[in-house]
């Protein structure tokens, strides 16, 4: 059952000079909910998020973050998020201890010294407390930057490709700990590029050169797409991929390991395209498409908005 939205908007738009960064875009997010914002580089999902953090004023739309008007009640919003960043953005020549005093002095957090000491604890991060933060690990400043992120106990979490360049160790943690908050009822809006990690959100949106083009549970993008695919592996699988790319009805062709991935849009015509490259040696067998498949599928078959 969904709990009581967090992000509720509509129509949500921004543009730089004459170009169409976000493009009417609408999101509810409920609470408890860890919800995946995917899209290629430059999609608009960066900007998206700070409009919703009031960091950036909407050119147009409406609606609510944590029951405040988006547009108007922006510094209330501010207040009641945690925004985790692409790039770190701490103080290299501070420790991590005197990092957090310093965001925890800045939020005004009441008794600071006991909620600092409690971040470090929680995030694991007390051993290392007198570390300088330039000094750390990507993981170890992943940490920091969560711990950061919680100390004025926020209701909604927005992270901006939080685990870029972090070893699978590390991701694996860091998700650990997002489902554990969303457990107790904290809300996230993630962005990444890990399919793996787009697999573990409760509901996914893709946003391509600034368009909203699916939002939905894993199962329900995947069948919105209705891409066919198949698999193809054996004999020289992978010297079939440039022949097979110049085959109409197939959209893309994907390596795996040793064997191919062949997916279009039209399952008849795709299976008329692979039926001369079916011969013995190859084994061939239609395959459910995979977040991968489908995301390619959709950037592939969106256009640019450079001009828009």
């Amino acid at each position: 059952m969904e709990g009581p939205p967090v992000i509720d908007v509509q129509g949500m738009t921004k543009r730089f000079g004459g170009r169409t960064v976000v493009n009417r875009i609408a999101m509810r997010v409920c609470e408890g909910q860890v919800y995946g914002f995917l899209g290629p580089n430059g999609s608009g999902k960066t900007t998206f998020i700070r409009m919703l953090c009031g960091l950036l004023r909407a050119d147009g739309g409406s609606g609510t973050v944590l029951g405040r008007d988006v547009i108007r009640e922006s510094a209330a919003i501010k207040r009641q998020v945690g925004y985790m960043t692409q790039r770190f953005s701490f103080y290299g020549d501070l420790t991590i201890e005197e990092n957090l005093d310093f965001v925890a002095r800045v939020y005004g957090v009441p008794q600071r010294v006991d909620a600092v000491r409690a971040s470090l604890e929680h995030l694991g991060l007390h051993d290392r407390r007198s570390q300088l933060a330039g000094e750390l690990s990507g993981g170890w400043k992943q940490r920091l930057a969560l711990a950061a992120c919680l100390l004025h106990k926020p209701r909604l979490l927005l992270l901006d490709e939080p685990t870029a360049g972090v070893d699978p160790k590390a991701r694996r943690d860091f998700w650990d700990e997002i489902h554990e908050l969303a457990a107790q009822g904290l809300t996230f809006l993630i962005t990444t590029h890990y399919m793996d990690e787009a697999e573990r959100c409760d509901r996914l949106a893709y946003i391509s050169y600034g368009d909203l083009l699916v939002d939905g549970t894993v199962d329900e993008v995947i069948d919105t797409a209705r891409l066919t695919t198949w698999s193809v592996e054996g004999g020289d699988a992978l010297g079939l991929a440039p022949r097979l790319r110049r085959c109409a009805g197939v959209g893309q062709v994907v390596a795996f390991g040793k064997s191919l991935h062949v997916s279009g849009a039209d399952a008849g015509a795709l299976e008329g395209a692979i039926a001369p490259f079916r011969t013995p040696g190859y084994e061939w067998k239609r395959v459910r498409s995979g977040l991968e498949d489908v995301f390619i599928h959709l950037m592939e078959s969106s256009t640019d908005n450079f001009s828009r």
